[in-house]
């Protein structure tokens, strides 16, 4: 009952391909490869402008020292905050660009800062922990790009 399709001929019966059939088999696998390609540009293209966005975003963020919980407190040395007043810390209720801290931690110091400021407030954002203001932005600027 059953009937054999032109596809399904005993391959016993079947001659070998021509060389015409073999061309139109590598010819449609070029095609298949190369509308593969053209997804997968498409998809660069699509996805390259995002993370554009992504990096001037993290640029732009912002890094309060100390978060807005702990405003008025100071900033030890080591980057604790500390009670207001306390001696050999510094004052904080600033807050700091992603750029800034990029380039602080590369060396250069943050804006209106002493180098002992800095290094103190270096600390404090070395320290942030998740759910702390400014955490999402520094843990952005320690990605790769």
């Amino acid at each position: 009952m059953s009937e054999q399709l032109p596809e399904q001929d005993d391959p016993a019966t079947a001659g070998p391909q021509t060389q015409e059939e073999r061309v139109d088999v590598v010819a449609a696998s070029r095609r298949q490869l190369l509308m593969g390609g053209a997804i997968a540009a498409s998809a660069i293209v699509s996805i390259r402008p995002a993370l554009a966005n992504t990096a001037a975003s993290v640029l732009n963020c912002s890094i309060p020292v100390p978060d807005q919980g702990r405003t008025g407190a100071f900033i030890a040395p080591n980057g604790q905050v500390v009670p207001a007043g306390t001696p050999g810390a510094f004052p904080s209720g600033r807050s700091f660009t992603g750029d800034q801290v990029r380039q602080a931690m590369r060396g250069r110091p943050l804006p209106g800062a002493s180098y002992d400021q800095n290094q103190a407030y270096l600390n404090y954002i070395r320290r942030l922990q998740s759910g702390t203001s400014g955490f999402t932005c520094y843990a952005s600027l320690q990605m790769p790009r």
